[in-house]
């Protein structure tokens, strides 16, 4: 196993990479909704939420889903690309009206004001190419944002995934294969990220052809 210093280079290397593959590969997951964005379009509705903030939502077919739910969607990526054909895709089926999307790196805060959204998702964002610390400065970032009862669901491959402690080492948990760099969750960073808020619940699921071993957390701010 190759093992590299994780450094600030790295998600610059990310950014470039994934938008080369979004180039290269026009929406490459598909149109379908994702298993997760289906619970969490269930869970959103289903405590009123009327806006949803997406992280990392790429080329937007979760976005879309939203959307086609009767759901607002502020839909960050920060790949250029991708959101491209996410507002291409989004005026096509007449949902331009219910999708925005903006152009952010998680690394940064939220240009979001407190308190100013009903639910949070972000399927496999947060285990990307992050330091813990800045998961958790995101983690935070995602509570500010939340209207109080508001619902953060995410999803993470984690330390039980074949490629967790293969590839490239870039340290903190953090491995490269193919070009991808994955942030490995641990149950216990599960379970810090979740400290003042109603939860976690967590739900283990696989996705892929791997398969890739993924958690659903979902959590919510606490009424105040």
């Amino acid at each position: 196993m190759k093992r590299i210093d994780h450094g600030a280079d790295l998600g610059q290397a990310q950014h470039e990479h994934w938008q080369r593959t979004y180039a290269a590969h026009p929406g490459m997951y598909g149109a379908r909704p994702s298993e997760p964005a289906l619970y969490a379009a269930e869970v959103f509705t289903g405590r009123g939420a009327s806006e949803v903030l997406e992280l990392g939502a790429g080329h937007g077919r979760d976005a879309l889903y939203f959307a086609e739910r009767g759901l607002t969607v502020q839909a960050t990526d920060f790949s250029e690309q991708g959101l491209a054909q996410l507002r291409v895709a989004a005026e096509a089926a007449g949902l331009g009206g219910r999708v925005r999307t903006l152009v952010h790196d998680v690394r940064e805060p939220l240009l979001l004001a407190d308190a100013s959204v009903d639910a949070v998702y972000a399927h496999m964002l947060l285990c990307m190419a992050l330091s813990t610390t800045q998961i958790h400065a995101l983690a935070a970032e995602v509570g500010r944002v939340l209207r109080p009862g508001g619902s953060f669901v995410y999803t993470v491959r984690h330390t039980g995934d074949a490629h967790h402690g293969s590839g490239i080492a870039h340290g903190d948990d953090i491995f490269e294969h193919g070009g991808f760099a994955v942030h490995f969750f641990s149950r216990d960073l599960v379970d810090a990220l979740a400290r003042g808020w109603d939860g976690p619940h967590v739900h283990a699921f696989d996705e892929g052809e791997l398969p890739r071993r993924l958690w659903r957390v979902t959590q919510r701010r606490p009424l105040e």
